[in-house]
C-alpha cells in the first residue's frame, strides 16, 4: 500500500468519513471528534505520534494482543517492536484489523 492509502485506510478504521485528497492540502476527511469539519488526514505512515493515537483505539486485551504480536512479525528486521517505525506499527494496525491490501506487481 502506498502511504496515502495507508493514511485513508487508518482514518476510515478511526472513523473518519468523506475523505479526498485535495490537490493543495492532501488528504482531508471529516474526523468525528471535529463535528462535520474537514480537516487533514494525520499522516500515518510517517508519524509516530499519529500512530499512537491510532493504537489506542485497539480497545481490548485480545486485539492489542493481536497488534503487538503481528506487530513483532512486521519487524523482523528489527530486534525489538517497540521500536517499529511508523510504517511498520502502521502495516501491523492495518493487518489486525483485516484491512491491509497487498500491492499487486
Amino acid at each position: 500500500m502506498t502511504d496515502e492509502q495507508i493514511n485513508a485506510a487508518i482514518a476510515e478504521a478511526r472513523g473518519w468519513t468523506d475523505i479526498v485528497n485535495n490537490p493543495d492540502f492532501g488528504l482531508m476527511g471529516i474526523d468525528p471528534s471535529t463535528h462535520g469539519l474537514r480537516t487533514c488526514v494525520p499522516y500515518y505512515a510517517n508519524d509516530l505520534n499519529a500512530m499512537h493515537e491510532a493504537e489506542e483505539t485497539l480497545n481490548t486485551d485480545e486485539l492489542f494482543e493481536q497488534y503487538y504480536l503481528t506487530l513483532y512479525e512486521t519487524t523482523r528486521s528489527t530486534r525489538w517492536p517497540v521500536r517499529a517505525k511508523a510504517r511498520q506499527r502502521a502495516e501491523a494496525f492495518l493487518r489486525t484489523l483485516g484491512k491491509w491490501k497487498e500491492v499487486e506487481k
